[in-house]
């Protein structure tokens, strides 16, 4: 289920050139798409990156046989590596720095002066980012961001529960949801994930490191979570357009171009749209208010 957007997707004046380069270039993510990153060694006796938390490597349950939309489709074994995963979603004041170091463009102003400025606060999620200024911010900390298959794995640890917390619906002790704007992060302890992370389902949706793709999960790498590559997703797009499949890939139109993966519900959804198999997708270039994402890093 894709959310509309809310915000015109025109690029903030202050972008840096990398980023715009990169934007009209529509770069792919680091990783060669098809195959998995290499493994790195986890020391169980070494110090946590500061404001970082470990998801273990293992195999989980990625996706839903039933319910939600068909690209949530079917359920299967994915297998990942351990990473570090960003305990918070990135904050304002943490992207503030990277903004000062003339490294990332600055948060959209309209969208964070949104109702009178709801949307503004040091500790705030940072919103109106689009998908180049958040992977700039996480190279500019030596980190990425994460695959779809590493979020799922961080929300649903190895009992393929259905929200971080576990099966129990939605709560707003335990999250942010059916509201008009964000909180701050990590005020809802109750809807931490297996693995100690904060507001993984609510608050803003996250941006994603991979290139959406509706046929993933039926893809030969699927086992490790790697979607196909760009040229193969806009011929399945094209493949489901001309067999009048509107609605495979959630509310909004099929794409026609390759867009990038959201995950984790956010603000303004129901209860239904935060579950762990939601899958989202939008063009890199877009800046919204209900988006924002977190970073993730190998171990060395």
């Amino acid at each position: 289920m894709t959310p509309q957007p809310l915000d015109a997707p025109a690029l903030s004046p202050r972008e840096t050139r990398s980023v715009v380069e990169a934007e009209s270039r529509h770069e792919p993510p680091d990783a060669a798409p098809g195959t998995a990153p290499e493994p790195s060694p986890v020391d169980a006796t070494a110090q946590p990156p500061e404001g970082m938390r470990l998801v273990p490597a293992g195999t989980f349950v990625m996706g839903a046989d039933q319910g939600g939309e068909l690209d949530e489709r079917p359920a299967h074994a994915v297998t990942v590596h351990a990473f570090w995963l960003d305990t918070t979603e990135v904050t304002q004041e943490a992207y503030a720095e990277c903004t000062r170091a003339h490294v990332c463009p600055e948060p959209d102003a309209a969208i964070l002066a949104t109702f009178g400025g709801l949307f503004k606060g040091p500790r705030k999620p940072v919103v109106g980012v689009s998908w180049f200024a958040s992977d700039a911010y996480c190279k500019f900390l030596g980190k990425r961001l994460p695959r779809e298959a590493e979020f799922e794995r961080a929300v649903r640890g190895d009992d393929a529960r259905k929200y971080p917390w576990g099966n129990e619906p939605p709560s707003h002790e335990k999250t942010v949801f059916e509201t008009n704007a964000p909180d701050d992060v990590a005020t809802h302890p109750l809807g931490q994930g297996p693995y100690g992370h904060h507001d993984l389902a609510g608050n803003v949706w996250e941006w994603l490191a991979d290139d959406y793709d509706p046929l993933a999960y039926q893809r030969a790498t699927a086992s490790v979570g790697i979607p196909a590559d760009c040229t193969q997703i806009m011929k399945t797009q094209n493949q489901l357009r001309a067999e009048n499949k509107q609605g495979f890939t959630g509310s909004n139109p099929i794409p026609t171009e390759c867009e990038k993966s959201i995950r984790g519900g956010a603000y303004n959804y129901s209860r239904e749209g935060l579950r762990s198999t939601n899958r989202i997708h939008h063009p890199p270039s877009y800046k919204l208010r209900m988006t924002g994402f977190r970073c993730a890093k190998d171990p060395s």
